[in-house]
């Protein structure tokens, strides 16, 4: 299982498993780096916010089972639990469900009126289909697989 995308998929899945007892969504796992110095990074999110309890119940839980299990074979690596942050990614239906209300950045795969990159609320996301307002009262749609890359953006 050497592949990394294997690893991170198994570990999603382990991860996954564990967190659905506790009321926390896995919202993505990274596997960096190389050698002595890789890195899984597991991001976390709960409704009512990501607590320290609760990235410590992942790291305990899911660290044991990667060990038990040899998911990450070879040498040493280095397992980090947080949340995703204020300018978290969007990748999965539900997420974008979710957050429907919200600022968001997006980069699309196939410029939409000449430009691929947005920002603007997300007013719905139904069928597939995400409708943003880029400016009060102009809305644009394009489909998810159209997406390249999202993010919530926060105000400061």
């Amino acid at each position: 299982m050497a592949d990394r995308s294997a690893i991170t998929e198994k570990v999603q899945e382990i991860a996954e498993r564990v967190g659905s007892d506790a009321g926390i969504e896995i919202a993505g796992v990274e596997f960096l780096g190389g050698g002595n110095s890789r890195v899984l990074r597991i991001f976390i999110d709960k409704p009512q916010g990501v607590s320290h309890a609760d990235c410590e119940y992942i790291s305990q839980n899911v660290g044991t089972i990667l060990d038990v299990e040899d998911v990450v074979p070879g040498s040493r690596y280095t397992l980090e639990v947080s949340s995703p942050g204020l300018e978290r990614k969007l990748t999965k239906p539900r997420e974008f469900e979710r957050f429907v209300g919200h600022k968001v950045k997006v980069t699309l795969r196939r410029p939409l009126e000449n430009q691929r990159h947005w920002a603007g609320t997300l007013k719905s996301f139904a069928e597939g289909i995400i409708t943003l307002e880029p400016s009060p009262g102009r809305d644009i749609q394009f489909p998810l697989e159209q997406v390249e890359k999202a993010n919530l953006k926060f105000e400061w």
